[in-house]
């Protein structure tokens, strides 16, 4: 049998594990935390958020994330719903970085480049659930995973670990926390909830208005590859310092938002950006305590069957992810996503929701 026959028995078999609810001694299955009457439901697949319910201006209680309606739709889709996002979140350019003296060569998934971590990154493994409250004062569930030496071309052994939290009144605490037990290595982490706060099955954000805290976005080549460069918004499509509709000049870049903004503030949680639905008139204020945000109007999201049977299209949601720099490991100028032996990543987002009539 032919070594190409076996890696695809290999990844059959896999498959089949994951399908079935289990790998390595970890059974996949959907955590519901809740508060009153909102709650988010996650799965330890990709440490996943795949709903978040919340209450309307009418009290009409509807989700307001995209995704699908079984777990088994997850395993091995390209569109990151709900996943969290690493060892290293966007892309790294030509799938390879040098560090102390040492090339790295990563495993590319999107075209010659790699992007969230690669084709096994950590939206498509089983977390294990390490503590998990459904409700009460503090609801909660912490995930962690063993990011081994060599994964997807990375150095070095990580643990790493999130925990959900829901908070009064209606906010949905995020904690990333990683450690390189042994190698340096980038940690970059992040996660991409796709959200419509009109309800997922509402049609296109594009009358949503957002406010987002940067004054610069790093440039891009056409493969959307970080060039090193910072620039100011000011003039600019992609200025939303003061809150704009999204569809106000989506227009005017290309197929819709796709880019980093470096945030202005230094403070250690700042403010990121800001969503508002007047028609449902929920609001949607971030906080984190990342030096960036990548804002995404779901460009690729094409004919996509999710939840309940709806089909998504095209700016059918948005995602704010909060990062470190993009490409990091192969621009000096960018703030270094280096974590060292013993030392430990942290980044904490908050979400606070709330209704405007």
């Amino acid at each position: 049998m032919s070594s190409k026959v076996i890696s695809v028995l290999i990844c059959l078999f896999i498959f089949h594990l994951l399908a079935a609810g289990s790998v390595a001694g970890c059974k996949i299955g959907v955590y519901e935390i809740k508060k009153g009457d909102f709650s988010v439901k996650i799965t330890n697949y990709g440490a996943r958020i795949i709903s978040v319910f919340l209450p309307d201006k009418n009290g009409k209680i509807d989700d307001v994330v995209l995704g699908y309606d079984t777990v088994k739709e997850y395993i091995n889709e390209t569109r990151y719903f709900g996943a969290l996002l690493g060892r290293v979140v966007n892309r790294i350019g030509g799938a390879q970085f040098t560090l102390n003296g040492t090339l790295y060569k990563l495993v590319p998934n999107e075209g010659n480049n790699t992007i969230h971590g690669g084709p096994k990154g950590f939206s498509f493994v089983v977390w294990k659930v390490s503590e998990y409250v459904q409700d009460g004062p503090c609801p909660h569930i912490t995930l962690t995973y063993h990011s081994a030496e060599g994964e997807e071309g990375f150095p070095g052994d990580v643990v790493v670990s999130v925990t959900y939290a829901l908070k009064d009144p209606y906010k949905l605490s995020v904690e990333f926390k990683a450690k390189s037990l042994n190698k340096a290595t980038p940690i970059n982490l992040s996660h991409h909830p796709y959200w419509n706060l009109r309800g997922h099955k509402s049609g296109d954000v594009l009358s949503q208005v957002v406010q987002i805290y940067a004054s610069h976005i790093t440039l891009v080549d056409e493969q959307l590859i970080p060039t090193g460069e910072i620039s100011p918004v000011k003039n600019t499509p992609y200025d939303f310092l003061k809150p704009r509709k999204v569809g106000s000049r989506i227009d005017k870049v290309q197929i819709g938002y796709d880019r980093n903004y470096v945030l202005d503030s230094n403070e250690k949680m700042k403010a990121v950006a800001i969503v508002y639905d007047k028609k449902s008139g929920r609001v949607m204020d971030i906080q984190a305590s990342a030096p960036c945000v990548h804002f995404y109007t779901s460009n690729w999201i094409i004919n996509v069957k999710g939840k309940g049977g709806f089909v998504y299209q095209p700016h059918s949601a948005l995602s704010l992810e909060t990062q470190g720099y993009p490409d990091a490991v192969n621009h000096p100028n960018f703030p270094s996503t280096i974590v060292n032996p013993g030392k430990t990543y942290a980044h904490s987002v908050l979400y606070t929701f709330s209704i405007k009539k």
